[in-house]
C-alpha cells in the first residue's frame, strides 16, 4: 500500500477535528487525495471534545499521527456578545485536553487553528504575529480569542518541556461556498449576502447592515486556507505562530457595495450606528507564511465572493 509519505503528505492517519464544517469540509477533501492517508472526522453527537473521557476515546478509536483541530464554538459579534462565557469554556476545554491527550497517545504532531480574533483591539497594522501579546482583544470577541490563544502557550510551552510538535496558525476571516448563512450566528461576508439576495428577490427598498462601515476587515478564501493549513502541516515545525491571510484588508462599507453589486441588489443600505463595529482594523502580515512554508493566498476578493454568492443563489433556491 501506498504511504502517506510516498503520496507527499508525511502522515498517514490523520484526526480532522471539526472535519464535517465549513473550513474540515474542504481540508479534508484535499488531505483525501493523497494517497495512503486515512482521514478520521469525530462528529459531535459522537465524541463531545468538551470532555476529558470523550477525547480518550476518540484517540483510542482513531489512534492518530497526526491532529488537525479545527473545532470550534464560534459566530458573529451578535452571537459572541451572547456567550461569551460558552464560547471561552467549550474552546478552551477542547484545545487544552485535545493538545494533552494528544501527547499523552503519542501523536506525532498536533496542529492547532487559532483566530484573527486573538490580537490586541488597537494592534498596528498590518498584524505581526509578534503583536499578539501587546494588548487586550476586542471586547466583543476576546473570550473566544484568548481561549484559542491558550492552545499557543501550551504549545509552546509543551515543545520545551516534552519536545512535542504542536503548531498555531491564525486564519484572516474566512469566506466561501458552505459557509453559514444563518443571520443570527453568521459572519460578515455569508449575513451580507443573504441580505441582499433575499431583499432583491423581494423587490425590498433597503437592507441593514451593523456598525458603521468604518472598520476593516482581511477575508481569506476557504480553500486558500485549506491550502496554507497543509502546507503548515507539511512542512512547518515550530511554535512560533503563524498568520494566513492575503495581507489585504477592506472596509466594510467597501465590502457592502461590492457585495450588493454582485448580487444585483440596489437598494440603500441603511447603517446601525448602535451596533458595534468589532475591532477598528484587521490586515495580517503574510511574510512569515511566505518564509516558513511557501503559502501565498491565490484567490481575490472579488473572485471569492462571486463564486460563493453563485454558491448560496443555487442553495437557496433549492
Amino acid at each position: 500500500m501506498t504511504t502517506a509519505a510516498e503520496s507527499g503528505f508525511p502522515y498517514r492517519r490523520i484526526v480532522v477535528t471539526g472535519g464535517a464544517g465549513f473550513l474540515g469540509h474542504h481540508l479534508v477533501q484535499r488531505l483525501k487525495s493523497y494517497a495512503g492517508t486515512q482521514v478520521f472526522v469525530p462528529r459531535s453527537h459522537e465524541y463531545n471534545l468538551v470532555h476529558e473521557t470523550e477525547i480518550e476515546r476518540m484517540f483510542k478509536d482513531f489512534s492518530p499521527e497526526m491532529v488537525i483541530h479545527l473545532a470550534a464554538v464560534v459566530g458573529g459579534i451578535g452571537a459572541n456578545q451572547k456567550n461569551p462565557g460558552r464560547y471561552f469554556y467549550d474552546n478552551l476545554m477542547m484545545g487544552t485536553q485535545l493538545i494533552e491527550q494528544s501527547r499523552l497517545h503519542g501523536v506525532e504532531k498536533f496542529v492547532a487553528l487559532g483566530t484573527v480574533c486573538s490580537y490586541p483591539k488597537f494592534t498596528p497594522v498590518p498584524f505581526r504575529e509578534d503583536d499578539l501579546w501587546n494588548g487586550y482583544p476586542e471586547e466583543t470577541n476576546a473570550p473566544y480569542g484568548l481561549a484559542k490563544k491558550m492552545m499557543l502557550v501550551q504549545s509552546q510551552s509543551y515543545r520545551e518541556q516534552y519536545g512535542f510538535n504542536t503548531i498555531f496558525l491564525l486564519p484572516a476571516n474566512l469566506f466561501g461556498p458552505g459557509d453559514n448563512f444563518d443571520l443570527e450566528t453568521s459572519h460578515v461576508i455569508p449575513a451580507l449576502i443573504r441580505k441582499c439576495v433575499e431583499s432583491r428577490r423581494a423587490n425590498s427598498p433597503f437592507i441593514e447592515a451593523w456598525g458603521s462601515g468604518d472598520a476593516s476587515r482581511e477575508f481569506l478564501y476557504v480553500e486558500d486556507c485549506a491550502e496554507g493549513i497543509l502546507l503548515a502541516a507539511k512542512d512547518y515545525n515550530e511554535s512560533a505562530p503563524v498568520n494566513l491571510g492575503t495581507g489585504r484588508e477592506v472596509t466594510i462599507r467597501e465590502l457592502v457595495k461590492m457585495i450588493a453589486c454582485l448580487t444585483g441588489f440596489e437598494g440603500e443600505i441603511r447603517w446601525q450606528q448602535s451596533k458595534p463595529d468589532g475591532q477598528p482594523r484587521r490586515q495580517l502580515d503574510v511574510t512569515r507564511a511566505i518564509e516558513k512554508f511557501g503559502f501565498r493566498a491565490h484567490t481575490s476578493l472579488e473572485d471569492g465572493l462571486r463564486r460563493t454568492i453563485d454558491w448560496y443563489e443555487a442553495e437557496s433556491k433549492a
